[in-house]
C-alpha cells in the first residue's frame, strides 16, 4: 500500500511540475505572440482580398519542408498544403495549396478565398465525408528572423467537393503547437503531442485529444496506463484492429542553463478504445519483433497497402554541449500491426541478373518486374557505418549506402538492360529529414524534406514514386538540383532584412506572385511567392 501511494503520489507531482511550466512557458510567449498576431493579421488581410477561386497551371512547388502532403479519397490527386524553406538569413512560411494530378502528372496551384494563415509542422487529415474533406490543425508562424514563435490552435476543413475553407471554432481543443500528429479514427480525429517553445522556454505535450465529426465539438481523453512520455514528431497510425499506435519521436529537456539535451526516442505504445466502455481509453506498452527502425527524428510517416505503417528517413542527431551533428537517412521501414512485427523495406532492383548480383546486400531476390524509372550515374554508391546506442543501452550498427543524385528525368529506352546501364546504383532519394509521403493506389509518393551539408542546410523539391506492391526502385518525378538553390550568409545587415521580409517585402511578393501565375512557372527560390517567415 505504502509503494503504491507513494507511486500515486510521484505521478500527481509529475502533473503540477508540467502544469507549473505549462503556465510558465504560457506567461513568457504571451508577449511574443501578440506582436506576431498582428503580423498575422496583416496576412490575413491581404488573403481576404482574393474573392473568388483560381486554378492556375504550374511547375511544381518551390522547395519546402514539413508542409503536408495527403491524398484524395475519390479523385488520383495529392494536396500539398503549406510549409516552409530556410534560404540561410530568413526561414519563409506558405499557405499555399497545390493540387497534383497524378495521372496527369501536372501541378496546380489552387487560391481559395480566406485560407488558413501561413504555418509550417500542422497536421493534415483527410476523411471521405462530403466529397472528401482535408482537417488540418495546429501548426507555427514565427518572425523573420526566427526569434519569435507563434503556435496555432485552430481547426480548418477543406471541403474538397466545392473548394472552400471553413474554419471550425469549437471550445475545449488542444492548446496551441507544432509537431503533434492527428489521425481519423471511425468518425473522430484523434490527436496526441507536439510541442510549444517561446524565446527562452519550451514544453513537449503527451495529451490526447478526439473531435467529433458529427457534432463538431472537442473532448480530453484521460487514457489509463502508462503512456508515452511527451514528445513531437512521433508516428502516430490506426491499426486494422481498430487501435492507436505511437513510435518514436523527439522531446528535449534543460540540463543546466542554456543547455539542453533532445531525446531520440525509439518506445512504441498501443492506445486502445476498451469495448462497450464509451470514451474510455488505456495505454500500453509493446515491444515488437523484427529488424526496427535506428533511433532517429524527423522521419516521415505513411500508411501502406494491407494496413501497414511505412516510415521513410529521418535524421540520427548526435549531441554534445557546444555542437549537433546529424546523419540523415533515406531508408523504409514497415511496421505490421497484425503480427507486431517491423521489417526493412528493402527494394528488389528492375530486372537485371547482373544489378542483381551487384546489389546482392541491398535487394531481395523476390522476383523484379520492368524498370519503370530513370537511371542513377554510374558512380559506386558509399558505405556508411556507425553505431548508435538506443534507449535501453542496446547498441545498433547502422550500415547505410549513400548514392549520388540522379541525372535530369529521360525517357526509358529499349537499352538500359545494357551491362554498362546494370552495373549503375539504384535510383532512389538522397537522405534527408521532414519529406512529405502520401500512398495512392498502392504507390508512395515522396516530396521535398531537407539535409545538412555543412553549416548549410539545404531544403528539397524533388518528388518521387515507389510501386509498394513491386518494390523494385523509386522512380523520379521531378528532379531537382540542390547546388543551384539560393544560399544567404548571415550578415550584419540581417536585422533590416527581417524588418523588410516581416513589413515591407509583401507588395513586392505581391507583384512577383502575380508574373509567376501569369507564366504558370513558380521561381526556384522563395523570392516570388506569399509567404513569411517561420521556423520548425
Amino acid at each position: 500500500m505504502g509503494k503504491k501511494g507513494k507511486k500515486e503520489k510521484k505521478g500527481r507531482g509529475a502533473e503540477k511540475t508540467a502544469a507549473k511550466m505549462e503556465k510558465k512557458v504560457s506567461k513568457r510567449s504571451r508577449k511574443e505572440e501578440e506582436d506576431l498576431e498582428a503580423l498575422i493579421a496583416h496576412f490575413q488581410t491581404l488573403d481576404a482580398k482574393k474573392t473568388q477561386i483560381v486554378e492556375t497551371p504550374c511547375s511544381p512547388p518551390s522547395p519546402r519542408l514539413n508542409a503536408s502532403l495527403s491524398a484524395h479519397p475519390e479523385k488520383d490527386e495529392l494536396i500539398l498544403f503549406g510549409g516552409e524553406y530556410f534560404n540561410g538569413q530568413k526561414t519563409f512560411l506558405y499557405n499555399e495549396l497545390y493540387i497534383y494530378n497524378i495521372r496527369k502528372d501536372s501541378w496546380t496551384k489552387v487560391e481559395i478565398p480566406s485560407p488558413p494563415p501561413r504555418r509550417c509542422a500542422h497536421q493534415a487529415v483527410v476523411v471521405p465525408q462530403g466529397g472528401g474533406q482535408l482537417w488540418i490543425f495546429g501548426g507555427e508562424f514565427a518572425s523573420p528572423d526566427g526569434e519569435q514563435f507563434y503556435h496555432y490552435k485552430d481547426l480548418w476543413v477543406l471541403h474538397l467537393a466545392t473548394k472552400t475553407w471553413e474554419q471550425v471554432r469549437s471550445p475545449g481543443g488542444p492548446s496551441g503547437r507544432s509537431g503533434h500528429r492527428m489521425v481519423a479514427w471511425k468518425r473522430q480525429l484523434i490527436l496526441f503531442g507536439g510541442f510549444h517553445e517561446s524565446t527562452r522556454d519550451y514544453i513537449y505535450y503527451n495529451d490526447v485529444y478526439a473531435f467529433d465529426l458529427d457534432t463538431f465539438m472537442w473532448s480530453k481523453l484521460s487514457p489509463s496506463g502508462t503512456g508515452p512520455t511527451p514528445r513531437s514528431g512521433c508516428q502516430m497510425s490506426v491499426t486494422p484492429q481498430g487501435s492507436i499506435v505511437i513510435y518514436g519521436g523527439y522531446s528535449k529537456q534543460r540540463v543546466k542553463k542554456d543547455v539542453d539535451k533532445g531525446t531520440q526516442h525509439s518506445d512504441m505504445f498501443l492506445l486502445k478504445s476498451e469495448e462497450g466502455k464509451e470514451g474510455r481509453w488505456v495505454w500500453t506498452r509493446i515491444n515488437p519483433s523484427g529488424t526496427k527502425p535506428t533511433p532517429r527524428s524527423g522521419f516521415s510517416v505513411a500508411m501502406a497497402p494491407n494496413s501497414q505503417t511505412l516510415l521513410f528517413g529521418g535524421v540520427c542527431d548526435e549531441e554534445e554541449e557546444e555542437s549537433l551533428e546529424g546523419d540523415f537517412l533515406n531508408d523504409l521501414y514497415f511496421y505490421d500491426a497484425t503480427k507486431n512485427r517491423w521489417f526493412a523495406g528493402q527494394l528488389k532492383g528492375p530486372k537485371s541478373e547482373k544489378r542483381k548480383r551487384r546489389r546482392g546486400t541491398k535487394a531481395e531476390p523476390e522476383g523484379a518486374n520492368k524498370q519503370e524509372c530513370e537511371e542513377a550515374s554510374a558512380q559506386a554508391p558509399l558505405e556508411v557505418v556507425r553505431e548508435v546506442i538506443t534507449e535501453d543501452g542496446t547498441v545498433v550498427t547502422i550500415k547505410q549506402m549513400l548514392t549520388a543524385p540522379g541525372p535530369s528525368k529521360q525517357p526509358q529506352s529499349d537499352e538500359d538492360d545494357s551491362p554498362e546501364e546494370a552495373g549503375g546504383p539504384l535510383v532512389e532519394p538522397r537522405p534527408r529529414s521532414n519529406a512529405m509521403l502520401a500512398v495512392k493506389h498502392g504507390r508512395l509518393y515522396l516530396y521535398g524534406g531537407m539535409f545538412e551539408a555543412g553549416d548549410r542546410q539545404v531544403t528539397l523539391s524533388d518528388f518521387y514514386c515507389l510501386d509498394l506492391h513491386k518494390k523494385d526502385q523509386w522512380m523520379v518525378l521531378v528532379e531537382a538540383d540542390p547546388d543551384t538553390q539560393e544560399w544567404l550568409e548571415e550578415t550584419d545587415s540581417e536585422d533590416s532584412d527581417a524588418g523588410e521580409g516581416a513589413e515591407g517585402g509583401e507588395e513586392d511578393e505581391e507583384d512577383e506572385d502575380s508574373s509567376e501565375e501569369d507564366q504558370g512557372v513558380p521561381t526556384v527560390t522563395p523570392s516570388g511567392c506569399e509567404q513569411v517567415a517561420c521556423t520548425a
